[in-house]
């Protein structure tokens, strides 16, 4: 049976990223491990590592992806919270036949290598969900 085996980060969306790390970095001192650019995803990603996690501030760059109509229709703030699974085709294959909407019913590869499907925050009471198989 496949298993969530940790948090690995919560998103946030934001219009700005100069603002928000003056807040998360420079305010709160949450190191800068890395700013990103994720063509695949039409954002740029900002990466703060903090205790086995990352918080990632996350800026749409193109006007018409899902992550800038997310953006005008939600404002600035929580995106999604990402779960770190051991077999991501069994959990997504498990959230199928427990009724589960997925949004993503085949795992994506990101650029790093990593695996990752998204649930619907219809089935989740209101939040968005991110599986990475690490």
């Amino acid at each position: 049976m496949p298993a969530i085996t940790n948090i690995n980060h919560i998103a946030i969306v934001v219009d700005d990223m100069e603002k928000a790390l003056t807040f998360w970095h420079d305010t709160l001192g949450i190191t800068l491990h890395e700013l990103r650019e994720v063509p695949a995803e039409a954002s740029q990603v900002a990466f703060l590592p903090l205790a086995g996690a990352e918080i990632e501030l996350v800026r749409p760059t193109s006007a018409d992806s899902g992550l800038a109509k997310y953006l005008a229709k939600r404002g600035p703030g929580m995106h999604h919270v990402c779960l770190e699974v051991d077999d991501i085709e069994a959990m997504l294959t498990q959230l199928k036949n427990r009724g589960a909407r997925l949004i993503n019913e085949t795992p994506r590869t990101a650029a790093d290598g990593k695996r990752y499907a998204f649930i619907h925050p219809e089935s989740t009471g209101g939040v968005l969900v991110e599986l990475y198989q690490v």
